[in-house]
């Protein structure tokens, strides 16, 4: 499998993780995404004319949307990463599959005017994050009353990964994680991981501080 993947974005990251911990190897095809605008260059562009990446080429297949790339990846390894034939893990995993794309959207899009000057209105983008980490962290609550760890089941799946990176991420946009306990904890979760890898901006371990705790009824 070739991933057209460039090294600071967080959606081809959630790409590589999804790889790394499913054991499926990926020949990388390095982007230069800035400043040279290789994913609009003429190349890429017969690839994905949507002018993003991740792009993932397998034989005759070619998937462009991060998401379907991760369940591509995740049904390599089996069922455990997807609902396991749970009606109720299905409809939850793809509920936050969509609502990564808020992540990207908002989040992200912080980001992007920070690091790379991209333009925005980043007093909305940030307060649409904000209202985007408050309802992952009230998803994740409620979680927790159920004895699950994850978004979508009582182990990892593609919806945590679908969603990790953009809120590892958020400080580069100007959002702080101190306010969620619960992302913290579960980021904390997904950072220990077997075959957990990282990149730029995310670590192992989340930042060395002390291990967040939720109090009875805190959402």
């Amino acid at each position: 499998m070739k991933l057209y993947d460039y090294i600071l974005s967080p959606s081809c990251y959630k790409v590589r993780l999804m790889a790394a911990l499913t054991g499926v190897k990926l020949d990388i095809r390095p982007v230069d995404f800035h400043p040279g605008l290789e994913h609009r260059g003429p190349e890429l562009l017969a690839l994905n004319p949507a002018g993003s990446i991740p792009i993932l080429e397998d034989g005759d297949l070619l998937l462009t949307e991060s998401s379907a790339i991760l369940v591509y990846l995740a049904a390599q390894a089996g069922p455990q990463w997807l609902a396991n034939d749970k009606p109720e893990e299905a409809a939850r995993l793809q509920q936050w599959l969509s609502f990564s794309g808020r992540l990207t959207a908002s989040l992200g899009g912080a980001r992007l005017h920070e690091m790379l000057l991209r333009p925005g209105d980043i007093g909305a983008l940030q307060a649409q994050g904000i209202a985007a980490l408050r309802e992952l962290e009230a998803g994740l609550v409620e979680q927790t009353l159920r004895g699950m760890r994850f978004l979508a089941a009582d182990r990892p799946t593609v919806a945590d990964i679908a969603c990790f990176p953009y809120v590892a991420l958020a400080p580069d946009g100007g959002v702080l994680l101190d306010p969620y306990p619960a992302i913290r904890l579960w980021s904390r979760a997904l950072r220990s991981l077997d075959g957990f890898i990282e990149m730029p901006g995310i670590h192992r371990l989340h930042e060395l501080k002390p291990e967040p705790h939720i109090e009875p009824g805190e959402a």
